[in-house]
This record gives C-alpha cells, sequence and structure tokens, in this order.
C-alpha cells in the first residue's frame, strides 16, 4: 500500500539504469522500443537494436578515452539523441543535456563551465559550436548527427557509431564493464528558470532510478507513446524516455511541434507527455472544430448524458465522443501534464469525453518528479500523491494555509555544480530541499500548488496574491493567448491593485477599432472569468500586449522585477 492507502503498482526493481535496459533486452529484446520518421519513411528500432546501438557509441567513446567524461548533446529531438543519452548513462561519464535554443553566450555558460569533454550535436547546432569554438577549449571533439564526414574535431556520427561497432565486432568489451557510484554525479541538467542565471542541477544516478522507479509505481504509462517535449528537459529525459524504457513501451518520436496532431493520427499513440500550454491548444482547438460544425450543443447535451449513463455504471465515452477521439488517433488513453496548474474546466472536459488528464509536479532538482495523480484517484486541481521516496514539509505556513514546499528524499539532487553558496541557500537546517512552489497537502494526501514563491504580490493591507491562480482563471478567456498578473502601486507608493497583461488573438477582436475599446472589452471578459474570486483577487487594470512575452524554452513567461514581464 502507497501513502494513505493507495495502492501502488508493481514495478521491477533494477540497480542501475544499464540494469534496466538490460531487463528490457531480456524481457521484450525484438520488440520496437522506438519509431521515427526518416527520408519519408517510418523506422523502427527494437530495444536490442537501441541497446547495440549505445554500445557502439560507447566503445568509441571508450577508445577515444572518453568514456569517463562528461558528454554534451544538443539538437532537435530524435533517435540518435536518445541514444547518446543512454550511452552516457551507462558509461562512468556525466551526461551533459544542452537547451538547443540558447544564446551563443549560454552555450558557452553550460558547456564550458560544465566541463564538457565531448559534444554531439545536430547541423544547425555544429554552427553554433564553430563560432563559439574558441571559447569553449575544454571540448575535444564534436560529433555530428548530420555530418557525413570527419572535419578536423567535428566527426561523423555515422562514422563514430561505425568505428564502434567495428572495435566492439572485433572484441572490444571495456565499455561493458564500466559503472559509477550510484551516489556520484551522473547527469548535469542546466535549470532554465523564469527568474536570474542558470544552475547546474547535479543528479546521481540513485536520483534517475529512484524518480523512475517511484514515479511508475504510482503513475503507470500504457505501451504506445507520442514523444513530444524537448529531450533537454528532465520532465521529458526522466519521466518520458526512462520510464518508457522502463516499462518497455514503444516510443514515437514527434518530428515538429507543427506535426503533433498529424503523428497522433499517424502513430495512434495511447498516452503523451504534455505541458499544460500544450494541452489548452488542444481543448481550444478541439472545441473550435466543434463550433465550426455547429455542434456545441449537440456535444454539451452528450456530455451531460454521458455523465448520468456513468453514475449509473454505463461508460459509453469512447462511443459518444469517437471523432474526438479519431481526431487524436483513436487511441489516446491518457495525457501526463507537468509544469504548471491545469485549469480546472480543461480537466473536467477530457474526464468527460474519457481521457485521463493526470497533472503532476517536478522540479529540475528533484529529477524531477515530485508527486503526482493516479488513474483512479485523479483530481487535475491537484498535483497528485507525493513519490513514496520522498517526505514533503510545509514550511511558513501563511494565515491561508499556504507554504513553501520543502522536499527531501531519494530524489533530490545534490546540489548546484561548482556552487557551494546556493546549494546552501537551496537546503533549509533539516536538509529539505527548499523548491520555491508554494502549496499546500489537502485532506487526501494530494499537493495544491498555489505560485511561485518569488512571484506573489504582497498588497498594502498584507493580502498575499499567487498571481499564477488569477492568470488560470484569466485563461478561460478564449482569445487571451498568454497573461501575466502583477501589482500595481498607487501615486502614494501604496501597492494596491494588481494589472494583467495579456496577448490576444487578434482576430478576435478585430471589429473594435481601438485600443481603449479592446482593452474595455478584455477587462469586460477578465472579470467575468473572475467572478468567483475575491474583491482583493479582482484585476482593476489591463493591458493588451503586442509583442509576445520572452519565455523560457519550457514555455514559462520571464517575470523581472516586481513580477512585470519581460
Amino acid at each position: 500500500m502507497g501513502k494513505k492507502g493507495l495502492e501502488l503498482l508493481k514495478i521491477n526493481a533494477f540497480g542501475s539504469i544499464k540494469d534496466m535496459l538490460a531487463q528490457a533486452v531480456l524481457v521484450d529484446g525484438n520488440k520496437t522500443a522506438f519509431k521515427y520518421r526518416e527520408n519519408g519513411e517510418i523506422v523502427e528500432k527494437t530495444y536490442r537494436q537501441f541497446r547495440d546501438d549505445t554500445i557502439y557509441i560507447g566503445t568509441q567513446l571508450y577508445e577515444m578515452g572518453l568514456a569517463d567524461k562528461h558528454i554534451s548533446c544538443t539538437g532537435d529531438n530524435s533517435y540518435n539523441w536518445i541514444t547518446v543519452y543512454l550511452c552516457a548513462l551507462q558509461s562512468a561519464g556525466v551526461f551533459c543535456p544542452v537547451d538547443k535554443d540558447l544564446p551563443d553566450s549560454d552555450f558557452i555558460n553550460v558547456v564550458d563551465g560544465g566541463d564538457s569533454s565531448i559534444v554531439f550535436c545536430d547541423a544547425k547546432r555544429e554552427e553554433v559550436f564553430r563560432r563559439i569554438r574558441a571559447s569553449i577549449p575544454k571540448v575535444k571533439y564534436f560529433v555530428c548527427f548530420d555530418r557525413e564526414e570527419d572535419d578536423g574535431e567535428f566527426l561523423s556520427f555515422k562514422k563514430f557509431k561505425a568505428n564502434g561497432k567495428k572495435l566492439f565486432e572485433e572484441g572490444h568489451r571495456k565499455f561493458l564493464t564500466l559503472a559509477s557510484d550510484p551516489e556520484d554525479l551522473k547527469m548535469l541538467i542546466y535549470t532554465s528558470g523564469t527568474t536570474g542565471l542558470a544552475k547546474g542541477v547535479m543528479l546521481t544516478e540513485h536520483n534517475l532510478c529512484a524518480s523512475v522507479y517511484y514515479g511508475n509505481s504510482v503513475s503507470g504509462i500504457r505501451d504506445v507513446g507520442l514523444s513530444v517535449l524537448p529531450y533537454h528537459h528532465s520532465y521529458e529525459s526522466v519521466p518520458g524516455l526512462l520510464v518508457a524504457i522502463n516499462n518497455h513501451a514503444t516510443l514515437c518520436i514527434n518530428d515538429s511541434l507543427k506535426r503533433v496532431l498529424k503523428n497522433l493520427v499517424l502513430y495512434k499513440p495511447q498516452y503523451v507527455y504534455l505541458v499544460p500550454a500544450f494541452v489548452e491548444v488542444i481543448y481550444r482547438r478541439i472545441w473550435a472544430n466543434i463550433e465550426d460544425q455547429g455542434k456545441t450543443k449537440k456535444v454539451k447535451f452528450a456530455i451531460g448524458l454521458s455523465n448520468f449513463l456513468r453514475k449509473i455504471g454505463i461508460d459509453v465515452r469512447k462511443k459518444l465522443f469517437k471523432q474526438i477521439h479519431d481526431a487524436l488517433g483513436g487511441n489516446i488513453e491518457k495525457l501526463v501534464c507537468g509544469g504548471a496548474p491545469i485549469r480546472e474546466e480543461i480537466g473536467k472536459f477530457f474526464d468527460d469525453i474519457g481521457i485521463i488528464l493526470c497533472n503532476g509536479y517536478g522540479i529540475t532538482e528533484c529529477s524531477p518528479l515530485v508527486s503526482v495523480n493516479q488513474d483512479d484517484f485523479n483530481d487535475c486541481r491537484t498535483v497528485g500523491f507525493p513519490l513514496p521516496c520522498v517526505d514533503i514539509k510545509i514550511a511558513d505556513v501563511t494565515p491561508d494555509g499556504d507554504g513553501e514546499i520543502c522536499v527531501k528524499g531519494d530524489i533530490v539532487m545534490k546540489g548546484y555544480y561548482k556552487n557551494e553558496e546556493a546549494t546552501k541557500e537551496a537546503f533549509d537546517s533539516e536538509g529539505y530541499f527548499k523548491t520555491g512552489d508554494y502549496g499546500r497537502v489537502n485532506e487526501k494526501g494530494q499537493i495544491v500548488i498555489t505560485g511561485r514563491k518569488k512571484n506573489i504580490i504582497v498588497l498594502e493591507n498584507g493580502k498575499n496574491i499567487y498571481p499564477e491562480e488569477i492568470e488560470g482563471y484569466i485563461g478561460s478567456v478564449p482569445y487571451v493567448t498568454d497573461v501575466i498578473v502583477y501589482g500595481v502601486k498607487d501615486e502614494d507608493g501604496n501597492l494596491n491593485s494588481l494589472c494583467a497583461e495579456a496577448t490576444v488573438n487578434a482576430e478576435a477582436l478585430k471589429d473594435l477599432d481601438t485600443l481603449e475599446a479592446k482593452e474595455a472589452k478584455l477587462k469586460s471578459d477578465i472579470f467575468k472569468a473572475c467572478e468567483a474570486l475575491p474583491v482583493y483577487k479582482q484585476v482593476a487594470h489591463v493591458k493588451i500586449r503586442e509583442t509576445p512575452f520572452v519565455k523560457t524554452t519550457s514555455n514559462k513567461i520571464k517575470r523581472g522585477k516586481d513580477g512585470l514581464p519581460l
């Protein structure tokens, strides 16, 4: 039994990532591990082929004296990216995923500051590394996924792997003997963050194994998934990739964000890991299609009928909403969501049509999963139950019952790379990691997230405002594409009111001639969306923003001083 008496799923134990992959090959070696598009064709790789590819890369790394070094990888999601990742996790070295969309200065900070000796990259990033070569002297070689021939320090990935395969077939087996202390640094991830400079989060192999094992035991996945989110992000690289391997699932690699809906139909997955912003897009597109077909009343009636039938034990959601399911590939059973709260109406809608929308909570410093809802005990207003291996403490509780979420346990990082001061600040006197997120634990044991500690707005009357809560309500306004709420001072310098600054779909307000008229319309709609909130949380000012918000690569708006948008 799990926490609060919940049943945990039975998961095969494993002592290392190498052991986890070996189990997959032993049990399901001929099963398809990955599917992806290449030159217009669908390529399939079995678990045995995948494991062998990681060994070939590792054998060549060993031959070059780099199998115990820091190994960076950057580029678009690809099968090659994943093979490098699993190779590094099976080596005696450290894997360093690098955000593919960083500016040059940040590439230098992460690659050089992270002490990488070799970098794997795609063609676009090869251009970057050639440009900044002099600023990253610790790197000995760049292995390029798209390169056919070697060019000095820039090597062909195809030849790199072929050389390793030749060595292995000739009897070179030393890569297979490599192992790391499970408590040593194994994965170095630089956080993007909504404020401040990126820090290198040090995760051990024990951290990664605990996250996969206990995460799986709380909330399982299905047999076929679509891999959408960027691989450099801990959410996709650990719960996404490693959990799929642990489950011997078939993971289909999405080749472009523009093709997600088409790839849902092509690969027909049963589950997808997403962020709330993406779920919001799917939700809005579904309703837009319903409205375009003039079926809004019909669908709402069907939802009401279906919910009535479910109360008496009859579930016909797959049949009633077949057209919606078919538009998502026909087999979707579960959407796993993390990164931000989900609006209640969105969670209810997906439940109404027969798709589990399972929300969780994580942070890179916790490998990254802290809590997740269960299929049969799912409440998207929460981020679910803490993993069995962690202890949660709510610190500095306010009169409203909220406090900072603090975590201790097997998933918590070693610290920040070469930054003892930041590491010390990140933990309290009892050894709990301070997440910087505010929330509470409800009577059922589920965590409820209120907002980020750094984003709290304290009004002159002492009331604490979590802007994320209000932004969630405003998100229900159909034409609002992004919004940020911040405090506004009056003439005397007192913080007494709130402003909502938003980007909007211009087409929706095209009939209004002036900016003033558009902002008046927006203010009216925001008032309606937020009418359930108390008076002190109501928005007094609105501003339509003409330029996009500056965002992190995980699609979160960057906030500046006093919560103002950048």
